[in-house]
Order: structure tokens, then sequence, then C-alpha cells
């Protein structure tokens, strides 16, 4: 990593702390003409070496906002507020050309649309190159041969010849594993992946998700994954942070939001997901309603409108993250205690209510909570 000084800042390197990225109480605003939306409400997480970071959501729980925030791509209307810290550098106080240099080579990010990702214009091994020039003093020769190498690394076939080819003669999938590709073409510490799946089949999802691995394995990086996918999570993240109305609402290691939720909420997206590994026929438990407007929140705890355990308490105060009986899990909740060994079936009414198959029938009360 260069030394090089970048208005006044150089670039620390990363390799002997123990977290690589440290953001806390992350904050993102928008004024709109309707009002204040508060797309991110106090977010923190840490991200140690190599750890794979799981960030999952529904649509508009401000987990792609937080990832923009961090890369420094808001719109300029953006009001953003907290502290991420790479080394001992908070970026949220760096000037435009300074993050440019953090940008690619100490941070990458993988977008979810390829397709708006490359330049049309311009081939794939040519867009790689640049990336690799726009941080290493080598001829476009040699960039060019990198890339080449690079495609070949997340399993391009032919890289040679298809280094010269334009997106539009990639695949969806191919050209995803191309930004990947430029993503790790200068060995980032950290690498945001958001949605990276998104709109593509379940095979080629498959092969995405193995070019992620092998990119981490080549540049040793860490990895923040973004998604509403909780299959893809499960299969790659060592920790988990699922967010809702912009602020996190639990934490843990993936064995404990999979097998150990804490937060209703968390069981609502478990129940939504369907599941090969249980035995038996069993119906899907859906969240019913919608999230609420991040203009006009409900008071009290955002979830509450949604949630079948709600108690006076939850409409009033909203909830702080707090520990749980595993170390290291936090979870956003009056009652979390309450949920330890409940099932999302003993929460949420599975879907097609009247249709109810024999081993799903009984008694689907949520559990008594203690005020």
């Amino acid at each position: 990593m260069s030394g090089e000084l970048v208005d006044g800042v150089v670039p620390p390197s990363v390799s002997n702390r123990a977290n690589v990225l440290e953001v806390e109480n992350l904050r993102v605003d928008f004024p709109t003409d309707d009002g204040l939306v508060r797309a991110v409400r106090g977010l923190s997480y840490t991200l140690a070496p190599r750890e794979v970071l799981g960030i999952v959501g529904e649509s508009g729980s401000g987990k792609s906002v937080a990832s923009l925030a961090v890369m420094g791509l808001l719109p300029k209307n953006a009001r953003v507020s907290g502290q991420v810290r790479f080394g001992d550098e908070n970026l949220l106080g760096l000037s435009e050309s300074a993050l440019a240099r953090y940008r690619g080579e100490h941070i990458a990010m993988i977008f979810q649309d390829p397709m708006t990702s490359l330049n049309p214009v311009y081939t794939v091994g040519w867009q790689i190159a640049e990336a690799i020039r726009a941080h290493r003093n080598v001829s476009q020769r040699a960039a060019l041969e990198k890339a080449v190498e690079l495609l070949r690394l997340v399993g391009i076939p032919q890289a040679a010849d298809r280094v010269h080819n334009y997106p539009h003669e990639f695949s969806g999938g191919m050209r995803q594993r191309a930004v990947i590709a430029c993503a790790i073409a200068n060995d980032p510490d950290v690498i945001i992946a958001d949605e990276p799946t998104t709109a593509l089949d379940v095979t080629v999802q498959a092969q995405v998700l193995e070019s992620l691995r092998i990119a981490r394995e080549r540049t040793g990086a860490a990895m923040i994954l973004i998604t509403h996918d909780l299959g893809v999570v499960a299969g790659q993240a060592d920790r988990v942070l699922v967010m809702y109305a912009g602020k996190p609402v639990e934490v843990g290691t993936a064995d404990d939001v999979f097998y150990r939720p804490r937060m209703p909420y968390t069981l609502g997206l478990l129940g939504s997901l369907p599941r090969l590994d249980v035995g038996g026929r069993r119906r899907l438990t859906p969240i019913q309603g919608s999230p609420p407007s991040l203009i006009n929140l409900p008071p009290g705890c955002p979830f509450a409108p949604r949630c079948p355990m709600r108690q006076p308490i939850c409409q009033q105060e909203e909830p702080e993250l707090r520990p749980t009986d595993h170390p290291g899990h936090l979870a956003a909740c009056h009652f979390s205690d309450s949920l330890v060994g409940v099932a999302p079936s003993d929460l949420f009414r599975p879907t097609a209510r009247d249709d109810v198959l024999p081993e799903d029938a009984g008694d689907s009360a949520a559990p008594e909570v203690t005020a």
C-alpha cells in the first residue's frame, strides 16, 4: 500500500489493527418536500480482518444507504454524521480527493446492478485496467495482463479473449464477476458487496458467490455482504446484523441469529424463508403489514405495529440493543428473553390460514410476555 500523501492524509496500514473498519453512530438524513427522511438512525458495527459481516433487512431498511455513506457516495443533499474509521482516520471528515485515495485501493464496492456499474462504451478489460492504473504506476499493457488474470480468477472462460469484449457481450452473471474482478484489482482491505446476487437465477447466484469467496481468499479482505436474501447470508457470513427502519435490531454470529433469534422481526424474516433442511411440509409464516414511513416513524418500537408480541411499552419506548444470553449477541426488543425457544410459526400466522396442513395445526398464539 502506498504511503503517498493525499490532502495531508497518509492511508494507513490496518494489518496490525483489531478491526479493519469501525462504524459508530452513523446517521443519514435526506431533506425532502414531504419532510426529513431518517434513512439511517444510529448504526454502529466493527469489522475484523478477513471477517464477513452480513447486513440484512427489507427494502428501505437503510442497509444500502449506510454502505454508500461509508464509501462517501451519497448525494450532496444527504446529511451524514457519526464516524467511519479506517485505520486511524475518520473517512466522513475527508475531502473528495482524499476519499478517492481510499476507494478502490483500501475499500472497494460491488454494486447490485453490473449493467450500470460497467461503462457500455469501453471493453471490460479496459475498465479493469483503469481501476488498476488509478492506484498503481503500471503500463496499460501490464494492467491489461493483470485484468486477464483477474477475469480468469473469478471464473470467466477464455479470459484472454473475453478481456476485449464489451459489457453487453457478457451475460448477467459474467458481468457481475467482472465487477468483482474490478473490485479486487488493488487487493483492498474491505469489500462492500451490495446485493451482489440480485436479479440472477439460482445457478448463477451460486457461481457469483463462489467468485466472491475466491476474491476474499485471494485478497485477504474483510467483507460486508448486504442482502435481503437470508440464504445468501447463511452460507457466507461470520456475523449478521439485522436492520429495520434505519436501525440495527439484532446482531450476533450467524448461528445466534439463525438458530437463537431474539427479535420478533428476525423471527419473521426466518419464517418467510423456504427451508429445505426441515422435514415435513411447512407453510411460510410471513410478516403482515409494511415497514413504517421513515418520515413519520411511529412512537416507540418501529416494528410494534406489525409485531404479535407488542405490549404498551413497545408503543411508548424504542428499545436499544442489549445483550442476550449469548456473548456478543444483541437484540433490540423489550421482551427478547421471552423468545427463547420460540419458532416463527409460534409468532406469525402461516400463509393461506384457511388451508393449514395437519402438521401446522395447533395453537399459533404469540408466547406470553412479562412486562
